[in-house]
């Protein structure tokens, strides 16, 4: 029986497409495939071109060498579909939107980098605005009520109730394994499942060698992305990576094709590893400035990992990693949408922070990110409060708010030491 899926809910990132509609002549919309670009992008377009229309690609590209004038012609905003298939057009539309003082002409959509190198002669600056679309958040799949807002919490004692937390540990197991694809929404659970794994088997069996010349070797492919699903959430390095295939896998990989298969998981938006954060301390620990290693959505991780809900239940271990991931993903969205970034904490001495949401105006948060449980809350808030009180307050500002985010917990709260503790299920922008 055919399931029709048609549902659309309302995007965090609208906001920022229409800001930024209004502030330079072409944006472009990156990110993973089937996160919702070309739907959410195509509300404020004038017209629409698809380079990878069906029976229309290898037109389309020939035109962009030939006259890319007639792929630009349009109604404005024109939003071009999947331009890095023909990445001519990315100079057309630079000398487009210089012939015109208007804001707003061109909207850019793309799930890879630009398959020919060397077609590009400008960067864009200065006409082209940036915005990283992702997978969508709990609170825009409404799996999260949003009753406690990550931009309130940079308030001075920001203050919330809540009602009672609905969501247990096994749906946050499903929610994990479903992932954030719009796809997904109206599915039964069976089906929302089965759309993961299929995604991910797009990614192993196609979407990796896009932007390569020669196809990558599939089950290579799978032992790399088990690895990373593995490793997920520590900032091992390549070599520890290369360990872990040798230990836990059949057969091994050369160093050069693993990195190679990490720089084509990251040119299509399936991974998106965490930068460090760097703050002015009173100790004298070193800052680790390795990267965190993360996938940019948790359904892929539970589908390297052959994993579903329920072995999840059964690993609390593994369930914590991927849990973390999962709020890495909504924070991002989250901190985005109110003008800040996501950064991690790790020193010498061991002390560690999964997540600092860090504002232009040099504002920032502690978030330390727990399955649930007193222990484990009580662990979290105890190294947030470490972090703070060796950071000098005379060379940046103290923390707006220090918080611990859960998987599972039956309300939102603020504890007497001040710490927040906050179900991700209750939290939005």
């Amino acid at each position: 029986m055919l399931i029709m899926n048609k549902i659309y809910k309302t995007r965090i990132i609208e906001s920022s497409i229409s800001e930024r509609l209004n502030s330079q002549k072409a944006i472009v919309v990156s990110g993973l495939k089937a996160c919702g670009k070309t739907t959410t992008s195509s509300l404020f377009a004038g017209s629409i071109l698809k380079v990878d229309e069906s029976g229309k690609t290898q037109q389309n590209i020939l035109l962009s060498r030939l006259n890319p004038k007639t792929l630009l012609d349009g109604e404005t905003p024109r939003l071009i579909d999947e331009w890095q298939i023909a990445p001519l057009l990315w100079d057309a539309v630079r000398n487009r939107v210089d012939e015109s003082a208007r804001m707003g002409q061109f909207i850019l959509t793309g799930s890879s980098t630009p398959l020919e190198k060397g077609l590009i002669t400008h960067s864009g600056t200065g006409r082209f605005s940036w915005i990283k679309m992702r997978s969508m958040s709990l609170f825009e799949s409404e799996d999260s009520t949003g009753e406690v807002s990550l931009g309130g919490l940079f308030q001075d004692d920001y203050g919330f109730a809540c009602t009672k937390n609905d969501i247990d540990l096994m749906r946050i197991a499903f929610l994990i394994c479903r992932g954030g694809f719009p796809s997904t929404l109206g599915l039964d659970d069976r089906y929302a499942l089965l759309n993961a794994k299929d995604y991910y088997y797009g990614i192993v069996n196609s979407d990796i060698s896009f932007n390569s010349s020669r196809k990558k070797n599939t089950s290579s492919v799978e032992r790399v992305m088990r690895s990373y699903a593995r490793v997920q959430g520590s900032s091992c390095s390549i070599a520890t990576i290369l360990s872990d295939i040798a230990a836990n896998e059949s057969k091994s990989i050369s160093e050069s094709t693993l990195s190679s298969y990490i720089t084509a998981l990251e040119s299509i938006f399936v991974i998106e590893d965490l930068p460090a954060w760097n703050p002015n301390l009173r100790s004298k620990a070193a800052i680790r400035s390795t990267k965190t290693r993360y996938y940019s959505d948790p359904s892929i991780a539970a589908s390297s990992l052959r994993i579903g809900p329920g072995d999840l239940m059964n690993d609390l271990d593994a369930f914590g990693l991927l849990f973390e991931t999962l709020a890495i993903r909504d924070l991002r969205i989250y901190a985005e949408s109110i003008n800040g970034e996501v950064f991690h904490y790790r020193d010498n001495n061991g002390l560690e922070c999964d997540a600092v949401i860090h504002l232009l105006d040099g504002s920032y948060g502690l978030i330390e990110i727990k399955l649930g449980g007193e222990k484990l809350i009580e662990l979290g808030a105890k190294s947030l409060k470490k972090l703070a009180s060796i950071i000098d307050d005379t060379r940046m500002k103290k923390p707006s708010f220090l918080a611990v985010v859960t998987a599972v917990g039956d309300y939102a709260y603020k504890r007497e030491d001040g710490v927040y503790v906050i179900p991700i299920s209750k939290l939005r922008n």
